[in-house]
């Protein structure tokens, strides 16, 4: 497991979710916040691609050895990849949170949802 992590070029939510935006496309995961709270990861049930989610409203579930968690969209939109990997490999989430380990890839429809999200200093602030 990675040590303590949060990078400056990603925007967070204060339900322990990263989103990495690119024009009209965001990869969204979760921080390694949550990565540690859970434990180990050993399942994650993705949204179909094609799927419409809500800003602050869970998309998907990531089960670790733990408890079953819901993840909570930090944007809304359309889902246009969801990543397939973590069927086979869900450590991927604990391992490389902000790499390999994202979980879905989103076609934004409403780009300035973004200004609500946390700059990496304002969601470490809330880390107590």
């Amino acid at each position: 497991m990675a040590d303590a992590s949060y990078p400056e070029d990603l925007l967070y939510h204060p339900e322990h979710d990263w989103a990495r935006i690119d024009g009209e496309i965001a990869t969204l995961g979760i921080t390694w916040y949550a990565q540690d709270a859970l434990g180990e990861i050993v399942f994650f049930d993705p949204p179909e691609v094609g799927t419409t989610i809500s800003k602050d409203a869970p998309y998907a579930e990531v089960e670790s050895v733990k408890a079953v968690s819901d993840v909570v969209a930090p944007l809304s939109g359309e889902i246009v990849e969801v990543n397939t990997a973590l069927s086979d490999t869900p450590e991927k989430v604990n391992e490389d949170v902000y790499g390999e380990g994202w979980l879905v890839k989103l076609r934004l429809s409403d780009p300035s949802e973004r200004d609500a999200l946390l700059s990496q200093a304002d969601y470490v602030a809330t880390l107590g």
